[in-house]
């Protein structure tokens, strides 16, 4: 009998289909049942309740020890949207004290939000006031679908430290996408030392599992809760800051623009830290902290704007010892130089004014009556020096390394967010300005005095009066002392050594502290210490002139070196001199002389703008 090849052909492309189909329902029920979540995440939602259990956030201490940051229970009213049924939403908003409108309105928020699912639990309210969470806990069971999540609330033991301490806020989308320990609703860190120590303070989550029966109803803990996960409290973190100097410097800058900084030299720990004008860090807790925040934004005063490290100021007379000491290293001087001022400097037909005192004179007298000609004809003479240097972009450039290995155009590495690195042009600067090789030191004569196109944040000039305080090294400056079972990074612990020699900082010390006994900061003395110090009047084009000063003390064995900048304050020896002197006195001795009561009181009560906002 002949062999039917057409059948024997068809009885294998059956085969094959049924094979075919066979492989099919075998990968669709692989993606359903393992690959695909969804159908298990929809039946241990059905027979589970998995409830994040929030660690305590780690508490944040002042040098001293008192508690400056701590937590407060809260609660948010949680909704998992396929567990809903019908209820009376008007007992629920009467409740809750909020209206229909609002209801409405968070339940589409709610529905619209970054990471919706309706088997997962989503955020409704936040923060329920005690009364508000006592009433609805006894009458959640009429609310099917929701239940209460306990949260942790930041709060302050002080209205001070706004811009050190930061705050905290929901995890936005983008904090979602970059670090999947965050879900809709989270809490992290936002400025300040909240968000540049988050991952040290927020701990790790636990998980708490419930058994739901048919209806939902919460029958207790999944193996007698053996299968929960504890969380992990975060660190607790010791500041460098000493709260009441805070207090007090915020105080002494009330209703006026600028900062003060104050930093223990042997260290770089800083003590204070004040930008002003500020607010009180409670305003941004609690339900109101959107609507409080929106006003911050708008205040015109920008109490949100960090001026201690995020403003770059002209630093005036306080950026003449950083040219004395590159003179004295390129060999341009030694500290006996003499230098002319007829009133200033006077070079061809240019002249840069100066006050009247005892010429010609050298370095460290210069330093005391903050001499402009004593440093302009410094400066003329290293970048006008062609034999040595062979041009003015070389000369310069070695000037500008100087400067930068002294901290200065570049940020330093604070502990915080949000540090601008001020300006230090290079020789490329000008040539691209005036062309190459049409200009000198005439030309940008005003550098020399901290004029010009030079800018520091008050953080660098603090950090400058650290560096010849130490006589000559620095510790990068920092506002955290210790983290909790952990060591600070080694930036914050090893010394920084400028490329001046040290020996050249003694010369500069003296002549900081003539400027205290017989100068121009004759304000900063206080009885019993004796203070070294340079005052600084940057000029502005746009208004008055700036305050400045810059001071450490005790001479011989520093505790603080402290930078103030006030905002159109005159004068150095206006605002800037009485304020950081009452600062040192305050830090070292713990209160003000009675002979400097009034000065203490003039400072409290001048005004040049207006007070911080409050609560």
């Amino acid at each position: 009998m002949r062999k039917d090849y057409k059948l024997e052909k068809r009885k294998y492309v059956i085969g094959g289909f049924l094979i075919a189909v066979a492989v099919i329902f075998g990968i669709k029920l692989f993606t359903l049942q393992i690959a695909d979540s969804k159908y298990k995440k929809s039946a241990d939602t059905n027979a589970f309740l998995r409830k994040t259990v929030y660690p305590s956030r780690g508490l944040m201490y002042d040098r001293n020890g008192e508690l400056v940051v701590f937590n407060q229970p809260a609660y948010d009213v949680m909704l998992i949207k396929r567990d809903m049924r019908e209820f009376d939403t008007i007992d629920f908003c009467n409740t809750l004290k909020i209206t229909k409108e609002q209801f409405d309105k968070r339940f589409h928020d709610m529905l619209n939000s970054t990471g919706y699912s309706s088997y997962t639990p989503q955020r409704f309210l936040s923060h329920l006031s005690a009364e508000d969470y006592g009433r609805l806990q006894e009458k959640l069971y009429r609310f099917p679908g929701f239940f209460i999540q306990k949260r942790i609330l930041r709060q302050y033991n002080h209205a001070a430290a706004a811009n050190v301490l930061g705050n905290i806020r929901e995890a936005s989308a983008e904090d979602i996408k970059k670090d999947d320990y965050y879900s809709p609703g989270d809490y992290c860190g936002d400025l300040g030392v909240e968000k540049s120590y988050e991952q040290h303070l927020r701990g790790i989550k636990g998980e708490e599992i419930l058994i739901r029966d048919a209806y939902g109803r919460i029958q207790g803990r999944f193996d007698n809760g053996n299968q929960d996960v504890a969380p992990v409290s975060g660190r607790d973190l010791k500041l460098s800051l000493d709260i009441k100097l805070q207090e007090y410097a915020e105080s002494l800058m009330v209703g006026k623009r600028g900062a003060v900084v104050a930093i223990e030299p042997r260290t770089g720990e800083i003590l204070c830290m004040v930008s002003s004008p500020t607010y009180d860090p409670r305003m941004l807790v609690g339900r109101q902290r959107g609507e409080n925040y929106a006003k911050l934004v708008k205040d015109q005063a920008h109490p949100l704007y960090d001026r201690s490290i995020s403003a770059s100021y002209p630093p005036g007379s306080t950026f003449k010892p950083t040219q004395g000491l590159i003179f004295l290293e390129e060999g341009i001087i030694v500290p006996s130089t003499p230098y002319p001022c007829f009133h200033g400097y006077i070079s061809g037909g240019l002249r840069v004014g100066c006050h009247s005192h005892g010429a010609p004179l050298p370095l460290k007298p210069a330093l005391q009556t903050s001499c402009n000609a004593y440093f302009c004809w410094g400066f003329k003479n290293m970048i006008d020096r062609r034999s040595k240097y062979g041009s003015a972009d070389k000369a310069f450039d070695i000037w500008k390394n100087h400067m930068v290995s002294m901290g200065y155009g570049y940020a330093l590495g604070i502990d915080l967010p949000g540090e601008k690195r001020g300006l230090i042009p290079n020789s490329k600067f000008y040539d691209k300005y005036y062309g190459n090789g049409h200009w000198s030191a005439n030309t940008i004569i005003s550098v020399s005095i901290g004029q010009g196109e030079v800018l520091a944040t008050p953080m660098q000039i603090a950090n400058l009066c650290a560096t010849v305080a130490n006589r000559g090294w620095f510790i990068t400056p920092h506002v955290v002392k210790e983290i909790q079972d952990t060591v600070l990074p080694d930036q914050y612990i090893e010394k920084r050594y400028p490329t001046i020699k040290q020996h050249h900082y003694l010369d500069i010390a003296e002549g900081m502290r003539m400027a205290v006994t017989g100068g121009t900061c004759r304000v900063a003395a206080f009885p019993g210490v004796d203070v070294a110090g340079k005052t600084g009047t940057a000029q502005n084009p746009h208004g008055k002139d700036h305050s400045a000063f810059m001071g450490f003390a005790p001479y011989d064995d520093p505790k603080i070196a402290v930078a103030v900048y006030v905002e159109n304050g005159g004068w150095g020896a206006t605002f800037g001199v009485p304020i950081g002197s009452l600062v040192m006195e305050k830090y070292l001795k713990g209160n003000i002389d009675p002979a400097r009561k009034g000065l203490e009181e003039r400072m409290l009560t001048s005004k040049l703008f207006y007070a911080p906002a409050k609560k």
